[in-house]
């Protein structure tokens, strides 16, 4: 019985990415605060825009900027990636600005509903990877259609619902019928159903990697919370918007934290510093700082650049800017979150 019950104990305890201390922030912290900010503005609506302002200031320009010690901290990593330092934002800025003047602001909007959507499920889905692989636990078809099919039956009912107005903008959706919806939404309720027996199987073997069927339970909350348990678009974005962003931020630290953890040199001196586990703060306090200067300063530019351009009466200089920088991030994490490389996976602390 004592060997069963510490057999038990070992297989339940193993897939950290970690430990239980970050692993238990990084997977229940982050969803617990982005629903407990969820309920905040579905209970009492006026609280949207501050949450919405206190959001985007403490997590999301923080997680943009998070994602440039990836690519510029360091002069390592600015050689490897001049062109997504350099170049890209260029290339993507001027097709944001073709786009909305030829179709019109909506496409804005439109883009970012769904192209946001595919982010937010692909991240989700790559950390799931990470998971299994540092539990050893290999893909099969039914974990991956559970992790589909959730988001694929929220983003179907968002366009049924057909919303005019997304994030204080013109918004246009696919036109979808409800019978689509309910066809996914019996398929993504049945995969769950089969995913959550083979968790109580898994169980009653004791063979449970408990981080990775944790996160994948977190996925689910998330996801449904965001898309399906609340009404208001605006609400539910704020949900995922918030769990994406204090993710990544936690996985940006993480992968720093393991390419520094025994090497130091000149071309990486500043960022190995910050790295540290015993840093965390002043890590965190300098991509604050310099999210908060750069967005600050982007946004004394376009004020300046709406009074003194006469082209800024015909097309929305704020959200093309701020579109552009949302797309460039998202091309840029599809090219350097490919956790197949291998260094990636070392980074990660999954190198098996």
């Amino acid at each position: 019985m004592v060997a069963n019950s510490i057999t038990l104990k070992s297989h339940l305890t193993q897939g950290w990415l970690r430990g239980l201390t970050f692993d238990s922030i990084y997977i229940w912290g982050t969803i617990s605060l982005a629903i407990a900010s969820g309920c905040i503005v579905v209970g009492e609506p006026r609280l949207f825009l501050p949450v919405f302002v206190l959001n985007g200031w403490f997590l999301g320009y923080h997680h943009v900027v998070s994602t440039y010690t990836r690519l510029a901290f360091d002069s390592d990593s600015f050689r490897q990636h001049r062109f997504l330092v350099l170049w890209l934002p260029i290339i993507v800025l001027g097709v944001v600005f073709a786009l909305t003047a030829l179709l019109g602001p909506w496409i804005l909007t439109t883009t970012y509903l769904y192209w946001q959507w595919w982010h937010y499920t692909r991240q989700s889905y790559g950390v799931s990877r990470i998971y299994a692989r540092k539990a050893g636990v290999g893909s099969d078809r039914v974990t991956t259609a559970m992790i589909y099919a959730v988001p694929v039956w929220g983003i179907l009912y968002r366009s049924y619902q057909a919303p005019k107005e997304y994030l204080f903008a013109q918004v246009k959706v696919l036109p979808v019928p409800f019978w689509l919806v309910a066809i996914v939404g019996v398929f993504a309720i049945g995969v769950t159903a089969w995913w959550v027996s083979k968790q109580l199987v898994l169980i009653a073997r004791g063979e449970l990697a408990v981080a990775h069927s944790s996160y994948l339970l977190s996925h689910l909350i998330g996801f449904s919370v965001a898309y399906l348990l609340v009404d208001n678009i605006n609400h539910g974005w704020l949900v995922l918007n918030i769990w994406h962003n204090s993710q990544y931020i936690l996985t940006v630290w993480m992968f720093n934290n393991n390419r520094f953890k025994n090497e130091a040199n000149a071309n990486h001196k500043f960022l190995f510093h910050l790295s540290q586990r015993k840093n965390i703060v002043s890590y965190f306090i300098v991509c604050l700082a310099v999210s908060t200067i750069v967005y600050s300063l982007l946004a004394s530019v376009l004020s300046w650049l709406s009074i003194t351009i006469t082209l800024a009466a015909a097309l929305p200089l704020v959200p093309i800017c701020y579109q552009a920088i949302n797309f460039h991030h998202y091309v840029v994490d599809a090219v350097i979150w490919k956790v197949r490389r291998k260094t990636i996976r070392e980074n990660l602390g999954v190198a098996g």
